[in-house]
């Protein structure tokens, strides 16, 4: 008998990327029927200004139909990228409280005997 080659899925090939779906909702459905409105009016209007409704519309269109919008992923990072560097400051915060109290901590403890190395040091050194 023959053997079966196993066939593997492939996710992606380099000309697609994997989009997610980050607008769902109430949200897409906006999406959708502004993109609507918007190229509606833009074909009845005509000239340079019916263009750009029309071309608005068609983004608004694609945004709702994909249910994927390039402006809300890179919002969406950017905050991700400040939450991380927030959670960094404030490990970093706790670090230096938790180093100030083991070295107020240390400095309870030490005794000072009045002799300063730099004027008298030991002999033999």
């Amino acid at each position: 008998m023959s053997e079966l080659k196993r066939v593997e899925r492939i996710e992606s090939t380099p000309f697609q990327t994997n989009t997610e779906q980050n607008v769902q909702g109430w949200e897409r459905i906006g999406s959708l029927a502004g993109g609507v409105v918007m190229v509606g009016k833009g074909l009845r209007r005509g000239g340079i200004f019916g263009l750009i409704q029309v071309a608005i519309g068609g983004v608004a269109l694609a945004r709702g139909i994909t249910g994927h919008s390039s402006a809300k992923s890179l919002l969406e990072k950017s905050r991700q990228d400040m939450d991380n560097v927030r959670a960094k400051i404030q490990r970093a915060g706790e670090d230096l409280s938790r180093l100030k109290a083991n070295a107020e901590a240390a400095t309870k403890t030490a005794t000072v005997t009045g002799n300063d190395s730099l004027k008298s040091p030991k002999t033999g050194v």
